[in-house]
C-alpha cells in the first residue's frame, strides 16, 4: 500500500475555507481513484478544522484525526467521509491499531515544505508516528515500525474528534446520523480502568534538589539560567502549563498579568486550555521569585499596571518566547543536571523518575504537594480544572495507606 499524501498545512497557510465557493481534491486522486463526494468532504472538514485556528493545539489534533479517517475513507475503504456507516467507523478503529507499515514513520516531520514560494506535501510525511520515551532513547534504541501501538489515551481522543465531527456535518444537513455515537460497546476498544492511574510526578527529594541546582546555576550563570529557574518556579508555584507562559494565537503573557487586588494580594491572570481565562494564587516565595527575575531583567521589583514586559522573553531578538519546544529543552537540561548530580551524592536511586521527567510533571507535582495543605476548591480554581473531580486525582493518601496495610502481609 502507498504511503499517503497529507491533506492540511497549518492553520497560518489556511485561507478561510467559508470565503471560498469552489473546492476540488482531485489532485489527491489518481483516475481511477476518485471517490464521488469527496470535494464535499473537503469543504467540510476544512471549514471544521477552521473554527479551530483560535487554538494551535486543539487545531493540530483536530487535523490529525481528520487527517487519517479521510485517509482511510478515500483510499482503503473507497468511500466518502459523509457515508460511512457504524460499521465502517469500527473498521476503520481496528486500521488504525495496526495500520500497514507505509503509514507509519519513525519521527514527527512537518506536512508540507516550502520549496520556492510554494508549499509542497513532504514525502516524508506519515499518518501514524512511533513514539517511545525518553529512556529508551538515551539507552540508544530506536523505533522500528513493529513498536507501533494505538495507546488508549490517542484511542479515546480518536472517538471524541470524530464524535464532535460528525456531530458538526448533522448541525450542517450533510448527514443524518453520528456513526460514532452509533457505536454501543466502545468497550471492546477502549479498556476501562478499575483504579486511577498515579498522577506523574517528581519526589519531594528530587524536586529539592532540583530547585537548589537551577538556584546555584543561576548565581554562577545568570544570563543563561535566571530565566530557567524562573520558568521552573513558574510552572510549579502556580502550576503553569507550558502553554500558558509562552505566547501563541489565543495570548501573550506579561508581566502585568500579576496584579494586586484592593486587599494588597497578588493573583496572576492567565489564558488557559480552552481559551478559559483564569487567576491564580500568587504566594510570598512565588513574588519573591517574581522579584528576583525582575531585577535580573534590571525591572522595577514589582510589575505595574498595563506592563506589556513579556514573562517569558526571548534571549535574542525581541518579544516573547513562542516556542514550547524551546522551555522543554530549557527545563530538560535542568532535569539531566540535577540527575546526574543526585547520583554523584549518593542518591541514584531516588533519582530514576528525573530520567523520564517531563516539564508537565512540574505542575502535578505543585497541585499534588498543594493539595495536601490547602482547601480542594481553592487548589482547583488554582489549576483550572473544571471539576473537583480531576483535584481529586492529586490526592495519593488512600493508596499510601493502602499500600501500608498490605505491606506485611503473609503468603
Amino acid at each position: 500500500m502507498n504511503s499517503p499524501t497529507p491533506i492540511f498545512d497549518n492553520f497560518d497557510t489556511l485561507d478561510n475555507p467559508f470565503h471560498q465557493k469552489v473546492f476540488h481534491i482531485a489532485s489527491f486522486f489518481g483516475r481511477k481513484e476518485a471517490i464521488l463526494a469527496a470535494d464535499t468532504d473537503y469543504e467540510f472538514s476544512l471549514k471544521f478544522l477552521y473554527s479551530y485556528i483560535g487554538s494551535s493545539a486543539t487545531f493540530s489534533a483536530y487535523r490529525r484525526e481528520l487527517e487519517r479517517l479521510l485517509q482511510w475513507s478515500w483510499f482503503v475503504r473507497k468511500l466518502p467521509i459523509t457515508g460511512l456507516k457504524r460499521e465502517d467507523i469500527e473498521a476503520y478503529v481496528k486500521f488504525a491499531r495496526n495500520p500497514p507499515a507505509a503509514w507509519i514513520g519513525l519521527k514527527n516531520v512537518a506536512r508540507f515544505k516550502q520549496i520556492g514560494g510554494d508549499r509542497k506535501p513532504n514525502p516524508d510525511w506519515r499518518p501514524y508516528v512511533v513514539s517511545i520515551n525518553k529512556e529508551l532513547v538515551r539507552a540508544g534504541i530506536t523505533p522500528t515500525i513493529e513498536q507501533y501501538e494505538l495507546s488508549q489515551s490517542a484511542l479515546k481522543a480518536t472517538f471524541s474528534v470524530l464524535s464532535s465531527f460528525f456531530g458538526y456535518l448533522i448541525q450542517e444537513g450533510v448527514v443524518e446520523a453520528n456513526p460514532v455515537a452509533l457505536i454501543r460497546q466502545k468497550s471492546k476498544f477502549i479498556q476501562k480502568e478499575q483504579t486511577q492511574k498515579p498522577i506523574r510526578r517528581i519526589s519531594n527529594l528530587q524536586w529539592d534538589f532540583l530547585k537548589e541546582l537551577a538556584q546555584e546555576l543561576a548565581e554562577q550563570n545568570p544570563v543563561k539560567y535566571e530565566r530557567s529557574l524562573f520558568i521552573l518556579n513558574c510552572l510549579f508555584g502556580m502550576y503553569l502549563r507550558i502553554s500558558e507562559v509562552v505566547a501563541d494565537e489565543r495570548s501573550t503573557p506579561t508581566m502585568g498579568d500579576f496584579q494586586r487586588d484592593m486587599d494588597g494580594n497578588w493573583w496572576f491572570h492567565v489564558t488557559g486550555k480552552g481559551n478559559k481565562n483564569r487567576i491564580v494564587t500568587v504566594s510570598d516565595e512565588m513574588l519573591n521569585a517574581l522579584k528576583r527575575y525582575r531585577q535580573f531583567l534590571n525591572l522595577p521589583v514589582l510589575p505595574v499596571s498595563g506592563e506589556r514586559t513579556p514573562l517569558v522573553a526571548k534571549t535574542t531578538g525581541r518579544g516573547a518566547v513562542t516556542s514550547t519546544r524551546q522551555i522543554r529543552s530549557l527545563l530538560q537540561e535542568l532535569f539531566d543536571q540535577a540527575y546526574e548530580k543526585m547520583v554523584k551524592e549518593g542518591f541514584a536511586d531516588d533519582s530514576q523518575d528525573l530520567r523520564s521527567a517531563t516539564a508537565h510533571w512540574l505542575r502535578h507535582t505543585g497541585i499534588s504537594e498543594d493539595v495536601k495543605i490547602r482547601p480542594r476548591e481553592h487548589v482547583r480554581d488554582d489549576a483550572g480544572h473544571a471539576s473537583m473531580a480531576t483535584t481529586d486525582k492529586y490526592i495519593d493518601s488512600d493508596l499510601r495507606e493502602r499500600h501500608a496495610s498490605g505491606r506485611r502481609k503473609k503468603l
